[in-house]
């Protein structure tokens, strides 16, 4: 059967296993949601126009900038130049100024796109940070840049202020600073240490609570410049105890790539917005449930994201950094993209169980759209693995 192949378990042993999931189909024409959704975007790299993985990357741009109007079809906003874009691991600012640059030109004609970008400080080492101010001018460097392109911000949590900062007055001495040359409202970032372990103790604190009290202080004392803020920190119950206590106006974004559909779902004490990494690989399922909740029809809301979480808790097991590894890996079986290279060499970051995993989740929620496409690539990687399928 064109459809059937043997996969690997943990063990080593071949199974065969034919795929059978529908491919999810979605209808042309504006999307209505009742939530804001952004989807945080990978980038594809050119691997005959490169040099070595350690060196920066060269962007396919065609494919990069197509797979970004695939999302805005879909009714989702674009969260460009985040780590899901190997933002710091792989692509500088250099390249991340450029991928905003191009991503906004690309859209500029389109009145539906919605478009968010990352200011981070990476171009600053953190070993070499010697002061708030290092840290200060950093921010502002790329936030002018990305301002100057007429692009919104979302305000990166930074590595070399999580370096420098001794208090908590300190992170809000500096996220003041910045914020106050923000021309509009933006969305702040706060990324747990299980996605970049250089942030742990963010907020100036080890514990949730205490790190908790300096996040909302900084929002409190600048709540006219900020929109929301994104969390990603992969306990449901942190969330909801933020969202419960954010200031009229202020949006929470869920980044919990875990419990997302009960998060954004949400309850009678209010529900989350959407600014997550598995957006990029699930976008069909969860453009099809936006529309659903927004017409009231929980059931099938739910019914369809339910299938997805235990293929994103697959995609984001720890160490969680190198989820971007299983996005890209679902792009290139989707024919997002004709080769599984990444910037940096990421491909080579997961076992091969973990993308056969990938590929029998997919498949069960909907998500491989061409399963003989899927069959033929996965046999190839399983090629590269010592793994020969008759």
């Amino acid at each position: 059967m064109l459809n059937a192949i043997k996969l690997p378990d943990s063990t080593g042993r071949l199974s065969s296993y034919t795929l059978t999931g529908t491919p999810l189909t979605i209808s042309k024409g504006p999307k209505t949601f009742n939530r804001v959704a952004f989807a945080a975007a990978h980038i594809v790299v050119d691997p005959l126009k490169g040099g070595d993985p350690s060196g920066a990357p060269i962007i396919d741009w065609d494919r990069t900038l197509a797979f970004r109007h695939h999302l805005l079809d879909l009714g989702f906003g674009i969260a460009e130049a985040m780590d899901t874009a190997q933002r710091g691991m792989g692509l500088d600012w250099p390249g991340a100024h450029e991928l905003i640059r191009q991503s906004l030109a690309s859209a500029k004609d389109r009145k539906d796109a919605e478009i968010f970008s990352g200011c981070g400080t990476e171009q600053l080492d953190p070993a070499q940070a010697r002061s708030l101010d290092d840290v200060v001018t950093a921010y502002l460097t790329q936030l002018h840049a990305i301002q100057k392109l007429g692009g919104r911000i979302i305000l990166m949590a930074s590595r070399a202020l999580a370096r420098v900062a001794k208090t908590q007055a300190d992170y809000e001495t500096v996220y003041a600073r910045v914020l106050a040359e923000a021309d509009q409202p933006v969305i702040l970032h706060w990324l747990g240490d299980m996605f970049d372990p250089a942030l742990k103790g963010y907020w100036g604190a080890q514990e949730f609570e205490p790190a908790l009290e300096t996040a909302l202080s900084v929002i409190a004392n600048n709540q006219s410049k900020v929109d929301g803020i994104k969390i990603s920190l992969l306990d449901d119950g942190k969330e909801i105890a933020m969202r419960r206590r954010l200031p009229a106006g202020v949006k929470m974004y869920t980044g919990d790539d875990f419990n997302y559909p009960d998060l954004i779902a949400g309850d009678a004490q209010g529900y989350s917005h959407a600014l997550l990494g598995i957006f990029d690989p699930i976008a069909p399922a969860a453009s099809l449930a936006l529309e659903k909740l927004a017409g009231g029809d929980r059931q099938s809301y739910a019914k369809l994201l339910a299938p997805t979480v235990p293929l994103s808790r697959l995609i984001f097991r720890a160490p969680t950094q190198y989820y971007k590894t299983g996005v890209v890996f679902l792009a290139w079986l989707n024919g997002f993209q004709e080769h599984f290279v990444m910037a940096g060499g990421a491909q080579s970051m997961r076992p091969i169980t973990y993308f056969t995993g990938i590929l029998r989740l997919a498949d069960q929620a909907g998500l491989i759209s061409d399963p003989e496409r899927a069959v033929r690539r996965m046999r190839q990687l399983l090629a590269l693995n010592g793994i020969e399928n008759a």
